[in-house]
Order: C-alpha cells, then structure tokens, then sequence
C-alpha cells in the first residue's frame, strides 16, 4: 500500500477539517472527509481506512464542556468499531478539539477502576489561549511522533489544561512512557515529569498544564492527542518568524502526518 487512506472526522463546529485534511494529503494520503451523522449511520466507514483523525474546532458548540457531545456519541454508539479499528493496527489521531474528544472515549486508555485518570479543563488565565509554543517531544513508541526532539506549533484552546487526578496517576502515565509532549521554555528546557505542577511558566505553558503536559499516546502507541495544532505549521511560511530561519524547507508539524503515511508503507 502506497497511499493509506485517512478518514477527517467532523461534526457541527469542527472548523480544521479542511487543514488537516490538506496537511494528510500533503504526506501523500488519500484523505475522505466523513461527518458523524455518517459514520454513525455506517459503521462500516472505518473499515476502508487506515487513520482515523479527529480534527480542531469546536464539536457541537463546545456544549456541556468541550469534545463531551461527541466523546460520548463515540464511546456509546461506536465503542466496539473503534476498538477494533485501534487493535487492527490502526492509528488514531486527535488534534486540541480532537484531542478532548479522545479523552472522553477510552480510547487513550486513562480509565481505571476508579474513572478517568486525567481530564482537560479550563486553562489557569480563564481565557482562550493562541500562540506559538515549544514543546519537548519524548515519543517513546508513539508513531506520529517518531523521530521528533523538539518542535514549535501553534495552539489555540480556552481548554487545554492537562489535569491529573492524583501523583500516583501521573507517576504511572509517565512510567509507561504516555506523556509524549510537554511544553518547554528557554528557562525549564526540559522539565521534569515527576511533579504536579507545571515547571514552565506561563506563556511557554500556556493553560498551567500538570506536569506541562501537552500530549499523550495510549499503551499502544497508536492512538495520539495533543493540544497543539501541526496541521498549522505545514509550510515554513507559517512560522512567525520564518524569515529568520532559512533552514525551514517544510512545517516540522508535517513530520507528524508523514510519520503516519510512512507507517503503512
């Protein structure tokens, strides 16, 4: 296979879809934009796919609290298909919104017998958050991320703060190697995991993230979310400062989609 497949999920508000599906095709997928009322209609969409991406926005308006309307939809009326897309070997990719939704679903294997072990909430400013950020990249067997040290993307959420529920939660995502971004600064270039507060000030952390937790893979390492968006950082002239950086032939936000084509040829 040359040219995976790439399902673009959207719903009422997603608002990236086009960029992402853009940013996949620029990889060299054949990318299929599907709304949710379809997928829920035909299960069997999925089937004809190799990724599965849910991209940014806000999905139904950010109701309830953000990505729960179709976090929910997901995780009861299409549980069973998304665990077998996942345990075919499959990858599943959300982006901010897309991110949130995952958390909802089971699909980031952060439930235990006590619930959710993590959540996002609202960031510590209490206002919407859009600026770049450097984030530190320890991607262990996460796929998207493979290759990856250090990148700057974009971010722009009013909800993106990573929350634990306990240490002993974060003490065991980041044993299993599960947080894979965490924001950096010039004065914290590599913060340490181990504590619940953030080690990166404000505005390199932009939403006081625990742990400065930016990203995190599933046991598999198929099964992505981040908060950051790399479907905009996809060409060098993106960056704020791509005049001065002569070196940028492409958005390092490319690599991510790249690294999920590669992993089906």
């Amino acid at each position: 296979m040359t040219s995976p497949a790439v399902l673009v999920l959207r719903a009422p508000g997603t608002n990236c879809d086009k960029e992402t599906s853009y940013a996949f095709e620029r990889a060299g997928a054949v990318v299929r934009q599907v709304h949710i009322r379809e997928l829920l209609e035909s299960p069997v969409v999925l089937d004809e796919h190799q990724i599965l991406c849910l991209p940014g926005g806000f999905s139904y308006g950010d109701d309830i609290a953000s990505g729960r309307i179709l976090g929910n939809q997901l995780r009861e009326r299409l549980a069973d298909a998304l665990l077998r897309f996942r345990d075919d070997g499959k990858l599943i990719f959300g982006i901010c919104n897309g991110f949130q939704v995952l958390m909802k679903t089971g699909l980031l294997d952060i439930d235990d017998a006590d619930g959710p072990m993590a959540t996002l909430t609202w960031n510590d400013s209490g206002r919407y958050e859009a600026r770049w950020v450097r984030l530190d990249v320890q991607p262990g067997n996460s796929v998207l991320l493979a290759g990856l040290e250090q990148v700057d993307m974009p971010v722009a959420h009013a909800e993106g703060k990573f929350l634990f529920r306990d240490q002993k939660s974060l003490d065991q995502l980041a044993k299993s190697g599960r947080l894979v971004l965490r924001y950096v600064s010039p004065e914290v270039s590599v913060p340490s995991a181990a504590a619940l507060a953030p080690a990166t000030p404000y505005p390199a952390n932009p939403n006081g993230a625990s742990a400065d937790v930016a990203g995190i893979c599933d046991t598999t390492g198929r099964v992505l979310g981040l908060m950051p968006h790399p479907e905009r950082f996809i060409e060098p002239h993106q960056h704020p400062q791509w005049t001065r950086r002569p070196e940028l032939v492409a958005g390092t936000g490319l690599r991510l989609f790249e690294n999920g084509v590669a992993y089906f040829r």
